[in-house]
């Protein structure tokens, strides 16, 4: 499988910039959406960890302060290319249910790269429409 180098490159670069003291578990993530533009972040660990943020979180931020919406792919880098946690998935998924997720291991080998449709790590997933 072919995975998005560019993307993968972009949240490697933003995993540099981690802050993570605690758990030593940095982490970054490049979000492109429809119109091209990418946006990245990192986690940013606090003492009190319930006010850590994930570093997908930071870029879904990043891109709808600057008017973007309409998402297309994340890439995630980490050790052991971890998946996005839950409130993360629910987060994608207010902008784009179908979002393609690539998740890549920080080392680099695409042997532990994978690829999901967000809809696959969040089934039944609660959306806008749903407060009908």
């Amino acid at each position: 499988m072919a995975f998005d180098q560019t993307l993968i490159a972009a949240a490697r670069q933003a995993r540099q910039n981690a802050y993570a003291p605690y758990s030593g578990f940095a982490v970054g993530a490049a979000l492109r959406t429809r119109s091209g533009r990418v946006f990245t972040g990192s986690n940013v660990e606090n003492v009190s960890y319930g006010l850590t943020i994930c570093a997908e979180r930071v870029a879904v931020a990043k891109a709808v302060s600057e008017g973007e919406r309409d998402l297309e792919a994340i890439a995630v880098v980490s050790e052991g290319a971890a998946t996005p946690c839950g409130a993360c998935r629910q987060v994608l998924a207010e902008f784009n249910p179908d979002l393609r997720v690539i998740v890549a291991d920080v080392r680099g080998s695409e042997e532990h790269h994978r690829e999901f449709c967000l809809s696959e790590l969040l089934p039944e997933a609660f959306l806008p429409g749903d407060l009908k």
